[in-house]
């Protein structure tokens, strides 16, 4: 119950990550906001948390408006704000020439923009309460991928922007950290996890020897918004099974 009596927000908290985020904060005691741009979707995950500390708000996390919106109906229901999880996110893209600019700008929107949305709109009410900001970026935030490449700029600016907020933020008694997961069961990768010829290539870098499942982040994503993690502050933790413990090298064993 590490927190109870805290006010939480995740947004991204139809599915996956989000999901499991808010399911874990909820046990743990806290009021939780779930936003998600599909309200059938957060609806049915508040279903199972308890009302008096459960709140669904419609938002796209790439509209500031919305965004402020849902944080200030958080305050008003619940008299605060202690954790804002920036988890939202999409994928689309390809090689650059590959990528349409459309779908360029919408995942720069949503992944980065999402970010800053939730960040600025929570920051007045977290500085108040001294809370903290955990935001989702991404393995492929930390180094680039093939044929990736909207995705990974989109998450090396969630890493990067964590670290300036981490920064700016920090003396004034708000935390801001990222948890960077790697292929992770969720419906954005169900496509290449279903592929077994691409889990098999995972394997050969991943040491932990599975894929992450959605419960496995959340477990990390509440360690960086506890007490526990009172000094973390900047941090990009890999939750990968130990992908980036690598050089890349492949196994000669």
């Amino acid at each position: 119950m590490r927190f109870e009596g805290k006010v939480v927000i995740v947004t991204g908290a139809g599915s996956g990550i989000g999901e499991a985020t808010a399911r874990r904060f909820s046990e743990e005691g806290a009021a939780v906001v779930l936003v998600g741009d599909h309200r059938n979707n957060v609806a049915r995950v508040a279903k199972e948390l308890p009302k008096d500390r459960t709140l669904v708000r419609v938002a796209d996390v790439a509209k500031y408006g919305e965004v402020e919106a849902a944080v200030e109906s958080a305050v008003r229901t619940f008299g605060g704000l202690d954790v804002m999880v920036n988890n939202a996110g999409i994928f689309a893209g390809s090689t650059v020439t590959k990528t349409k600019p459309s779908d360029w700008q919408k995942v720069m929107d949503t992944n980065a923009g999402g970010v800053f949305n939730g960040s600025r709109a929570a920051l007045p009410f977290l500085v108040k309460r001294r809370g903290c900001i955990v935001n989702t970026s991404s393995v492929s935030g930390l180094g680039a991928d093939w044929g990736m490449a909207a995705y990974n700029a989109s998450k090396g600016a969630v890493s990067n922007l964590t670290r300036a907020m981490a920064l700016d933020y920090g003396s004034r008694g708000v935390r801001v950290n990222a948890v960077a997961p790697s292929l992770t069961v969720t419906n954005m990768t169900r496509g290449m996890v279903k592929n077994r010829k691409i889990v098999a290539k995972f394997m050969e870098r991943m040491p932990i020897g599975r894929v992450a499942q959605p419960a496995d982040i959340a477990a990390v994503i509440a360690f960086l918004a506890s007490d526990d993690a009172r000094f973390v502050n900047g941090v990009i933790l890999p939750v990968d099974g130990g992908l980036t413990a690598s050089n890349g090298q492949p196994n000669a064993g």
